[in-house]
């Protein structure tokens, strides 16, 4: 009885064992959410084209200085205790000029996004002396702004969009640099009065030869340098005024040169004619003989024969014409002012050495 009881015991076991070993494991529930597929879109009917910004939307936002111990001194600007009377704008983002305070004599207003200069600006800027206004993208000078700066010596606006030489400067500039713009006209009396400018810079603008008339530079009886090289000249200008050290005409289309050009320059030193389309026909042979010449460029021309000249020059750069010799046909040796030319450069050459 005893051992009937003990297997039937035992079978229990065995049997609770079993399933609890067999037994499965209940699923766990989703952690995430199933996914569920989107609605296609309707697409909806084109509205009209909108237009594209304009340039100045993307300009990036003006530089704030710190505060400054002078009161009048704009936010947009720096000055600076050890320069008083200068006005450091430049590299600022600013798309206007602020106002100028009084004590300014120099403004330094450079790399920019200028686009017009008003004469808001200056109510209060008599004593400004020096104005750089290059790499803007200024199209229009108010003539105005110069009633307010009646003082002013240098005037720097290179590399902007100006169209033409600006109105109403004033009879005390001497340096007016306006290479690097879209010029293509010079208005009528715009250099009139001003006998103090010594420095004209238009290269690398659209100038013709009707822009130049007779008297467009009749004025300008102290300028020792003009620059009016890379325009669109066919012919030398008229009316240089005799006072002229410098004249640069590179990069145009100039072909031939009057015989009497150069006869009543005094004090002419220096002639670039670089990449022209100067011929032997078009050029006198002695032209150049001009006592005062120390440095002539002719180089990248259609020259087929040296051109005569004066003793006293230093530099003569003729590379890239059609040159075959030196000499001409009819001389079995160098032109005497080669040879005066070549010595004297040499000397000078020595000179150097010797004291260096």
């Amino acid at each position: 009885m005893k051992a009937g009881t003990g297997l039937v015991s035992a079978l229990a076991l065995l049997l609770l064992m079993g399933a609890v070993f067999t037994q499965r494991p209940r699923p766990k529930k989703p952690t995430r959410r199933p996914v569920t597929t989107r609605k296609p879109s309707v697409p909806q009917p084109a509205g009209p084209a909108q237009p594209e910004p304009q340039e100045p939307t993307d300009f990036p936002p003006p530089i704030l200085g710190p505060p400054s111990m002078y009161p009048d001194c704009p936010r947009e600007c720096l000055c600076s205790p050890s320069y008083p009377n200068s006005l450091n704008c430049e590299n600022r983002n600013i798309r206007v000029i602020p106002v100028i305070p009084f004590r300014a004599h120099y403004l330094y207003l450079q790399n920019n996004y200028i686009s017009e200069v008003t004469p808001e600006a200056f109510v209060n800027a008599t004593e400004v002396r020096w104005i750089n206004l290059a790499n803007n993208r200024i199209h229009r000078i108010n003539k105005q702004v110069f009633e307010k700066i009646p003082a002013l010596l240098y005037l720097y606006a290179q590399h902007n969009q100006l169209k033409e030489v600006p109105s109403g400067l004033p009879a005390s500039l001497e340096q007016l640099r306006l290479s690097r713009n879209r010029i293509s006209k010079i208005p009528a009396g715009a250099f009139n009065k001003m006998g103090n400018l010594t420095l004209l810079d238009l290269y690398n603008n659209q100038l013709s030869d009707s822009d130049l008339g007779k008297n467009t530079f009749k004025d300008l009886t102290s300028l020792m340098q003009l620059n009016l090289a890379r325009n669109i000249l066919k012919k030398m200008p008229a009316g240089i005024p005799s006072s002229l050290i410098q004249l640069f005409l590179d990069r145009n289309n100039i072909e031939d040169i009057p015989k009497d050009y150069f006869r009543d320059f005094t004090h002419l030193a220096f002639v670039r004619l670089n990449r022209n389309q100067l011929s032997d026909k078009g050029m006198p042979k002695a032209v150049f003989n001009i006592s005062t010449l120390l440095d002539l460029q002719l180089s990248h021309n259609q020259l087929a024969s040296v051109p005569l000249f004066n003793s006293h020059l230093e530099h003569l750069h003729l590379n890239h014409n059609s040159i075959e010799s030196k000499l001409s046909q009819q001389q079995s040796a160098p032109p005497e002012g080669f040879v005066r030319a070549s010595r004297s450069m040499s000397d000078r050459l020595n000179f150097i050495r010797h004291c260096t």
